[in-house]
């Protein structure tokens, strides 16, 4: 069977300059271009452990031209998608008229299509300046003034606005570009949470190459920057090349975003050998495949890595795509899935650092949202506590469903393995991978030394809006099935 796995970028972001980035290790082979694109896609790829992988795009200082890429994954194929492609984009209203008894507002598009609004939804996102702050986009009317059940005395479509006269005579006017953006149906729906959130992902396993881009582009541009962003989001990791070998760079790559989470660790940390170490990150031992901080209810999103020393030998780094993983697992042990996605596990981490600390937190080793996707991985075997609060016959189960699903991610062909040198940031999704390091010798005259910090998602997100917005303009945000 074909797995048919979209993911990639948006829509608006085809139409860009002609000039792209080529490399020596790879090119990209495009199964399908987009109508508007008039130049080819090229990648830049870093080779993970030596192993042939499928290429993924990148930008310097000339942004990345959107295409549809076919990706070849154990026997599967993966199929690059635009996490947001409108149905129509005709916003040129044929008529608008009110369907009284179910209380909506019918809106028929040129393009023949049609949209329904409630009412009550209407009255509630009135845009006029008595119920909306305009200065902050943000809504005045109390939810105590609004009539739930209200009706309308008139509604009509004039000079390009759809206007309703209220029973009150409030009159509320909307654009039809902003009307059709949130229309009800189920795809316009889909397609508006992805532009907003860009849940799809792209699966992968040990035939990955790391996408890389410029730190310093990264810094400056805003096509970089976003292409930076939206490769971080769809595949999970980005290794950016050429940083200053000293410490700093990740709070400077921080505030291209906004800001640092500060933890317990502070607001960045030193990853060293260390006598008397208060995390076994910070030992020259093997670390087995984890997500950072599961002993917080809500462990930060995103984590930066700056390598400024590397260990002569060992200190390799391992990453496994966990959201891959934990759909294997639902497929190949349904009950395991069940498990650990309903099972709440406990974690602890206790110590002194920024400041003293004694964390606990009870936490799925593999959330899902209400829809049943997966959307955050808790797993850490260092800090995954003894105190183990489940019904006694529910024990033996719990063991058996993790011990699988580690298992899964240990399998040769879902690891990729590389290693830092100097100079590379990684950035990387602390929600889906996991990471790992072999063991290193430690060397008083070669140091390994990583800097580390971590983000949220919110703030990651956020400026990725921003730079979209800035990148493309208003009209990539008024588009909608």
């Amino acid at each position: 069977m074909k797995h048919f796995i979209r993911a990639g970028f948006c829509s608006g972001d085809a139409g860009f300059g002609s000039r792209m980035w080529t490399t020596t290790l790879a090119q990209c082979t495009l199964q399908t271009m987009l109508k508007r694109s008039n130049s080819v896609l090229a990648c830049h790829t870093l080779r993970a452990g030596g192993r042939p992988g499928w290429p993924v795009a990148r930008s310097s200082s000339t942004s990345l031209r959107t295409n549809w890429m076919q990706l070849r994954e154990h026997g599967t194929q993966a199929t690059a998608r635009l996490p947001f492609t409108p149905l129509w984009t005709s916003t040129a209203v044929k008529q608008v008229r009110s369907l009284e008894q179910e209380r909506l507002l019918e809106v028929e598009w040129e393009d023949a299509g049609q949209s329904l609004y409630p009412y009550t939804w209407l009255r509630d996102n009135c845009q006029c300046p008595v119920c909306t702050l305009q200065s902050a986009q943000a809504r005045s009317l109390q939810l105590s003034q609004l009539d739930i059940h209200t009706g309308v005395d008139q509604i009509q479509f004039t000079d390009n606005k759809v206007s309703i006269v209220w029973p009150d005579q409030h009159t509320s006017e909307f654009d039809p570009e902003w009307l059709k953006k949130r229309c009800f149906s189920s795809a316009a729906r889909q397609a508006l949470q992805e532009e907003l959130f860009l849940n799809e992902r792209v699966y992968w396993g040990s035939e990955l190459q790391i996408p890389t881009a410029s730190f310093e582009e990264v810094l400056r541009d805003d096509k970089a920057a976003l292409a930076w962003l939206l490769a971080l989001r769809r595949t999970g990791i980005v290794c950016l090349k050429g940083a200053p070998v000293e410490q700093g760079q990740v709070t400077r790559l921080s505030q291209r975003i906004g800001y640092l989470r500060l933890t317990f660790y502070g607001h960045t940390w030193q990853v060293q050998d260390k006598p008397q170490a208060n995390n076994v990150a910070y030992t020259s031992g093997k670390l087995s495949l984890h997500t950072d901080y599961p002993a917080l209810h809500y462990p930060p999103g995103v984590q930066f890595l700056h390598c400024l020393s590397q260990a002569n030998e060992g200190g390799d780094s391992e990453v496994v795509d966990g959201f891959h993983m934990a759909e294997r697992l639902r497929r190949e042990d349904p009950e395991a899935f069940r498990t650990l996605t309903s099972l709440r596990v406990d974690f602890t981490d206790t110590g002194a650092d920024y400041c003293d600390f004694m964390v606990q937190s009870k936490n799925h080793i593999i959330d899902v949202d209400s829809d049943g996707q997966v959307v955050r991985i808790n797993y850490n075997n260092a800090t995954r506590d003894s105190v183990l609060d489940l019904p006694l016959h529910q024990v033996q189960p719990f063991y058996c469903s993790l011990h699988a699903y580690v298992q899964l991610m240990m399998r040769p062909e879902n690891i990729v393995t590389y290693k830092m040198e100097p100079g590379d940031l990684v950035t990387f999704d602390n929600w889906r991978l996991l990471h790992g390091r072999k063991s290193y010798l430690s060397h008083p005259d070669q140091v390994r030394h990583l800097e580390g910090a971590y983000l949220d998602w919110d703030e990651v997100m956020s400026r990725l809006r921003i730079l979209r917005k800035s990148v493309h303009g208003e009209s990539k945000n008024q588009q909608a099935p």
